[in-house]
């Protein structure tokens, strides 16, 4: 539970962002959003069961506090997690063994690191990031961060204030879930070729701009690198940009959430 007397702001957290293949975390510099020194990265352990990624939050955590920089020992950690978050509980697994389903992930890393944990949405934590710090920063209204990965990730944010598990991923496009045929590893799958994958990107995004109407599209993942090969062939009315935090926004935005959660910041 969040704490009732807004403490002194901490300088810095640490945010971690639990991925299929790899878990990496960093201090976090919460006036700017930029890590403070180099990501600290374990691969994602076989099985990803709670009690194995648990002991490698630990290790992360261990690692970063060793750092000069690193935060007051009380300081709540923030995670980013591959699932549906229900109050620090997760209700899907997206790329983690499915045990994770129904656990209390917020109390597993908690009892682990002896600290206070708080965990989020990755695609929520990458787009409350950009939403602080990054391409949707000051942007009044609705805004739709969307990651195009090995699905389809996606984070809605009214006037800077996350809306959480917004699964726009799963939406039915062409009789198919969209991240099937619109996401970076469909395009790979089915290799194809960069004007026919644009075509499904427009009618998902066509689809999810009629049902939503934001003000701006935010697009990250690891496509993102390529906007020049698709995004100046969509015909959007809403305005559309890319991430700006990159690989580290699940980072941030894991820290920010945890310090927001217990009132840290405002």
């Amino acid at each position: 539970m969040a704490k009732d007397n807004k403490t002194a702001s901490p300088a810095t957290a640490i945010g971690i962002d639990i991925g299929g293949t790899g878990m990496k975390g960093g201090i976090v510099d919460l006036q700017q959003g930029k890590l403070i020194g180099e990501r600290f990265r374990i691969p994602t352990p076989k099985p990803s069961t709670p009690e194995a990624v648990a002991d490698v939050v630990g290790e992360i955590v261990e690692e970063l506090m060793k750092r000069d920089a690193a935060p007051d020992p009380s300081t709540p950690v923030g995670a980013a997690f591959p699932a549906i978050i229900d109050d620090g509980v997760a209700r899907s697994a997206a790329n983690v063994d499915k045990t994770w389903i129904d656990a209390d992930v917020d109390g597993i890393f908690t009892a682990r690191l002896g600290r206070e944990v708080h965990i989020i949405n990755d695609a929520d934590a990458a787009g409350l990031a950009e939403a602080r710090y990054g391409a949707g920063r000051g942007v009044k209204g609705s805004v739709l961060a969307i990651t195009l990965g090995t699905g389809i990730g996606s984070a809605m944010l009214y006037n800077g204030t996350l809306i959480p598990n917004f699964e726009l991923g799963h939406l039915e496009v062409d009789g198919h879930d969209a991240e099937s045929r619109a996401s970076a590893s469909a395009r790979e799958r089915e290799d194809l070729p960069w004007p026919e994958y644009s075509e499904r990107l427009q009618r998902y995004f066509s689809h999810v701009e009629f049902l939503f109407s934001p003000k701006l599209f935010i697009i990250g993942g690891g496509i993102s690198k390529r906007a020049e090969d698709f995004l100046p062939n969509l015909d959007l009315r809403t305005p559309t940009v890319v991430a700006e935090l990159k690989n580290n926004a699940g980072i941030v935005g894991a820290a920010l959430q945890a310090a927001l959660h217990f009132d840290l910041v405002d």
